[in-house]
């Protein structure tokens, strides 16, 4: 009888050797989040000492949740947590859902040159800079010469100061970003309407649904998911309110309603160079959004039965 062959699976050293593209690929973005995301993150025990820069990061006294009470007591810190909360719930109502109404237009829209020109009317301020979009916001609002002020001049109202205006800032902020971000923010939703099966549609018309009832009982339920899953990051982020933007629209006379934790952790860091009480500042910030986005992912798993995990 002849010999039977054998099976003899590859050598272990082999199959490594040919995965040597997949470490290369991912070899980059893992370095980067190392050294710009996860090793920075030793400076969260400056939150912690009361620092100073001849004894560095492991010489400096430690103070222990001093800074995190005086953070938490003080009238001042008590004010920037309620403005931050203000603006982030506010910008939440506004800028969520409004995205999901466009993405919904859109898909709607049968002229393909009116969806094109509507797109690139809503997606083009995104990648206006915010420094950018500021100036132009002031130049457009400025209270003598702005068009603004001047077409309410021309119909008999008063100028209205926008950016002095205490109660008007946070109006101005929402829907300046709402202006900027809800056509790059509907993207998504479009892409998840795209995958709405057409027999689903071509069965609700052939029982008789309208527009309206097809956007509720087909395309809404389709897009749920991804609703739910960017509803938990837009959650998370409530107390995130960028520095940028505040800070270049912050003056003497809004500063009661604009100073968010951002551009306190700014001031009291790098004005008053006071890096503890700054650095405990920017780590409660941190730990909130964080109980914040697993709060919202429980939430939603037990109502929904999506979540991020």
């Amino acid at each position: 009888m002849g010999k039977q062959k054998i099976y003899n699976p590859a050598p272990k050293n082999k199959i490594k050797s040919n995965n040597w593209q997949f470490w290369a690929i991912i070899a980059l973005p893992v370095i980067y989040a190392l050294v710009f995301a996860y090793i920075p993150m030793i400076g969260i025990i400056i939150a912690f000492e009361d620092y100073s820069p001849r004894g560095g990061v492991f010489g400096s006294t430690w103070v222990g949740l001093k800074w995190f009470k005086q953070f938490l007591t003080s009238t001042s810190s008590v004010r920037v947590i309620k403005n931050t909360l203000i603006l982030g719930v506010y910008s939440l109502i506004v800028n969520f859902p409004l995205p999901i109404l466009l993405a919904i237009g859109l898909n709607e829209l049968r002229s393909v040159k009116y969806r094109k020109f509507i797109q690139m009317v809503t997606y083009a301020p995104y990648f206006i800079s915010i420094v950018v979009m500021v100036g132009m916001m002031m130049q457009m609002m400025d209270l003598r010469t702005g068009i603004i002020n001047v077409l309410l001049q021309k119909i008999g109202c008063d100028p209205v100061n926008f950016f002095g205006n205490v109660k008007l800032f946070r109006h101005v902020y929402v829907w300046s970003g709402l202006w900027q971000t809800a056509g790059y923010s509907s993207v998504i939703y479009i892409a998840a309407l795209s995958g709405v099966s057409p027999e689903l549609q071509e069965a609700a018309i052939v029982d008789g649904a309208s527009r309206v009832q097809r956007i509720w009982h087909v395309d809404i339920p389709a897009i749920l998911p991804t609703v739910i899953t960017m509803l938990i990051f837009n959650c998370a982020s409530i107390v995130s309110i960028g520095f940028d933007k505040v800070y270049l629209m912050q003056n003497s006379q809004n500063s009661n309603v604009s100073e968010v934790i951002s551009t306190f952790v700014y001031k009291i860091g790098m004005v008053n160079s006071n890096f503890g009480f700054s650095t405990a500042a920017g780590l409660f910030q941190s730990v909130v959004s964080f109980v914040l986005l697993v709060a919202v992912n429980k939430i939603c798993k037990k109502v929904t039965e999506t979540s991020l995990w």
